[in-house]
């Protein structure tokens, strides 16, 4: 048997009841994103996303292709590591620290200690915007640019051509080793950007350096099993490679949905699991509703062909792992239910109504395998 599970990361499907804690009450990123004339996405809409109890935009359709409901978020945070932990059932109990007002001086002594480098900056700031008030500056004094968000992660961005990718990674495995205890961040990451004279961008060398989960989860039990765990994306990352029995890196949506189709003739007994990151980070973070809306429809026009590709016997499953609504103010994660659509060829749709937890996902992942770890989810 083979499961599909493709994360949009940061496809929101409207504000969770606890919105209101984390600075986001009305945030809705699929909504956001239907105002823009950039959006169409007629499969997702056949699949059932608009049948999903209370997205509140779209129009159902009458008769839906795959099973349709939405995820609350357990877990104490709303950043792709805790969504993916949760997804793969490892719901997050506390919350991962954030540094509001930078990293304290002993970890940035240690960090610059370590890495013969200057660090600039140190506070949370827009990816984008940091590279253009002092990209000029990394590059005339090899310092590192060294900031956070309103997320759990200590993040270094360097000009590739004075900072070589590789040191660039090297550096990140530093921080990850300073950062313990208290500074425990859910992710370091490498920010390698290109350019010249305050006109820079960011290259698809990213890197993300993430605590280990705290125990076993879905990933683990299906490799333990005999199971081939396929990621694809930043899931190699996201879960520091435990549990995976081969990870393919992408170079963006388009090149993630390209390995994914790859994987359509070949003979696997096991998960493929697939993050779709461009929503999230070049459209989300970025205010972009039409540059979201227009990757929601390159991916919509991509799984009309990848559908009738998929065998008797395949799953699919859609879903996300927090908001990131560009139409709303700021660019920070937003608190948001997730949309679960769960496809097979064939199969009776039916509304899987309102899941307190991602972990539903995982549980219902391991019960079609059989397997005999239990998880803190309910099976779908």
């Amino acid at each position: 048997m083979r499961i599909f599970l493709i994360v949009l990361d940061s496809f929101g499907i409207g504000e969770l009841p606890d919105a209101d804690r984390f600075g986001y009450v009305g945030a809705h990123t699929l909504r956001s994103c239907m105002t823009s004339p950039c959006f169409h996405t007629p499969n997702l809409q056949k699949l059932g996303l608009f049948n999903i109890d209370g997205i509140g935009c779209g129009t159902p359709e009458q008769h839906p292709l795959a099973s349709f409901g939405k995820c609350a978020e357990r877990s104490a945070g709303k950043d792709s590591t805790t969504g993916h932990w949760e997804i793969a059932g490892v719901p997050s109990d506390s919350p991962m620290p954030t540094f509001p007002e930078g990293f304290p001086p002993e970890v940035i002594r240690a960090f610059e200690k370590a890495t013969g480098r200057k660090v600039l900056v140190n506070r949370p700031y827009s990816g984008t915007r940091v590279l253009e008030d002092y990209g000029d500056e990394m590059v005339r004094t090899g310092s590192l640019i060294v900031y956070t968000s309103a997320d759990s992660v200590f993040q270094i961005a360097a000009h590739e051509d004075v900072v070589p990718v590789e040191e660039l990674y090297e550096d990140c495995e530093i921080a990850r080793a300073i950062l313990k205890g208290p500074y425990s961040v859910g992710r370091v990451i490498a920010r390698p950007f290109v350019g010249e004279n305050g006109r820079y961008t960011r290259t698809f060398h990213r890197r993300d350096f993430s605590l280990p989960p705290p125990r076993d989860t879905l990933l683990n039990a299906l490799q333990k099993a005999g199971k081939e765990v396929i990621g694809v994306g930043k899931i190699g990352d996201i879960f520091a490679g435990s549990g995976l029995t081969e990870s393919h890196h992408t170079e963006g949506n388009e090149d993630g949905m390209r390995v994914t189709t790859s994987f359509l003739p070949r003979e696997f007994d096991g998960l493929c699991f697939v993050n779709l990151v461009d929503f999230d980070t070049l459209y989300g973070h970025r205010n972009d509703v039409d540059g979201y809306a227009r990757a929601l429809s390159v991916f919509d026009e991509w799984l009309g062909t990848f559908l009738p590709q998929l065998r008797d016997d395949d799953h699919l499953i859609l879903t996300a792992d927090h908001g990131c609504d560009p139409g709303a103010p700021g660019t920070d994660h937003t608190r948001e239910y997730i949309p679960l659509l769960w496809y097979r060829p064939g199969q009776t749709a039916r509304d899987l109504g309102i899941r307190e937890t991602y972990a539903d996902i995982g549980t219902t992942i391991a019960r079609l395998f059989s397997l005999p770890e239990d998880f803190p989810g309910t099976a779908l």
